[in-house]
């Protein structure tokens, strides 16, 4: 995944905050993952429009300590399981 990619959640997926947990959780058709606080700050920057740097950029302003690979791992993982999709333009 290149510096420059552009992340967006795909179109059937959806991230909602649920209620009952009280947690962020991404909705995929049948699957649901709860997310933890970054994870969720991850996707919520995902617009499409954002490339990877600028978010990683963001949340070094936001947290303390954001590793690059880290994030870079978080989406690939969701790229593969086609939550998230990638333009490279």
């Amino acid at each position: 995944m290149r510096s420059s990619s552009r992340p967006k959640l795909s179109r059937h997926v959806d991230l909602m905050f649920d209620q009952v947990r009280g947690r962020h959780v991404l909705l995929a058709p049948e699957s649901v993952s709860v997310l933890n606080v970054t994870g969720a700050a991850i996707l919520g920057l995902c617009d499409g429009q954002r490339t990877v740097a600028a978010i990683v950029a963001e949340l070094r302003g936001r947290y303390d300590r954001v590793v690059d690979d880290e994030v870079r791992r978080f989406l690939a993982r969701l790229v593969d399981r086609r939550c998230v999709e990638l333009s490279d333009d």
